[in-house]
């Protein structure tokens, strides 16, 4: 038997919004048996609080937004992945702003501070998902992209990614146990192509964007005019327009590491889900919208295995592969 865990004291950050802006404080702190994981909006009237489950979530462009009782939060892929790879069952999140911070655009910052920390052992069972004879699939048919969860005694993923781009075509990440999440994961940065940022500025996202959180990938070439437009909108040094690359700070820590961050990104939007998972994901093309629907979709088959309940869900069986609705009631 697996035992729950929290955090065993508090432990604060600051940084800067990716979408907002914002100079921004964030702490983590204990909480109790079956608490999961909570978000309290500490700057407004009330301290109103979210739940991090998946029906909370209100959109997904460029990053995962919950919402509940009239407030937000946004960008909160990378500190759930931080607490659930670290085997945090329950944590309350005080945040000022209606952000999570970008940090370096990847988890490690949150992990590192939970591994100083340290953790608190409790005395109730971790509740594991698990589904022994079906397995779980969501396809979005707009994008293509598709999710699958498979029977398994453990925890794993395999991500697939592909753009048409020249310098990110089709990548791969494999991760084997939540153990593997710190060395091999943790560190992956987010990732964004040149050719986005102007359209993300207009729709008022990205205005914390800069070299120094993110993978830019400039991968098709603009008008030197235009690009360095661009560059000064994001408060950055003009490059020249003729060499394309990779054109962050800090250069890839990995040749697969935009593959990487997605997978990081699935266990932050994983986490959602509200329990520990044991099974196989297989992720084709992820991305926050078809992460929320494959959680939503778990969630859904949580409560279908409760007596007397009524679930509709798209489903596939173990032993055939055959794709059906399936009613229980």
């Amino acid at each position: 038997m697996v035992n729950q865990r929290t955090l065993k004291r508090s432990f604060s950050l600051s940084g800067k919004g990716l979408h907002t802006g914002l100079n921004i404080h964030i702490t983590f702190n204990p909480a109790p048996e079956n608490h999961g994981y909570k978000i309290r909006r500490t700057d407004i009237p009330g301290q109103p609080v979210i739940d991090a489950l998946a029906e909370n979530v209100t959109a997904t462009q460029r990053g995962t937004v919950l919402s509940a009782n009239g407030v937000q939060v946004s960008t909160v892929e990378h500190a759930l992945a931080a607490l659930y790879a670290c085997e945090i069952d329950n944590c309350l999140i005080d945040i000022d702003a209606p952000e999570v911070p970008i940090m370096d655009g990847s988890a490690m910052a949150f992990v590192s501070k939970i591994k100083e920390t340290g953790v608190q052992f409790q005395n109730a069972p971790r509740k594991y998902i698990t589904f022994k004879r079906k397995r779980i699939k969501v396809v979005d048919k707009a994008t293509g992209s598709s999710m699958l969860l498979l029977p398994d005694d453990s925890f794993s993923i395999q991500s697939h990614i592909s753009f048409d781009s020249a310098l990110l075509r089709r990548q791969d990440a494999s991760l084997n146990d939540l153990s593997e999440f710190t060395r091999d994961f943790a560190s992956a940065r987010t990732f964004v192509f040149v050719r986005e940022i102007e359209p993300l500025l207009q729709n008022n996202l990205v205005k914390g964007g800069d070299l120094d959180n993110a993978i830019v990938i400039y991968d098709k070439p603009i008008e030197q005019e235009k690009y360095d437009h661009l560059a000064d909108l994001m408060g950055v040094r003009r490059k020249d327009a003729n060499k394309l690359g990779y054109i962050m700070n800090k250069p890839l820590l990995y040749p697969n590491e935009p593959a990487r961050h997605k997978l990081l990104d699935i266990i932050g939007d994983i986490a959602l889900v509200g329990h520990f998972i044991k099974g196989k994901i297989i992720a084709n093309c992820p991305g926050h919208r078809i992460n929320n629907m494959f959680a939503r979709a778990i969630r859904e088959a949580m409560v279908e295995s409760k007596p007397r309940a009524t679930v509709k869900m798209l489903a596939e069986t173990a032993h055939t592969g055959q794709q059906y609705y399936w009613k229980h009631g």
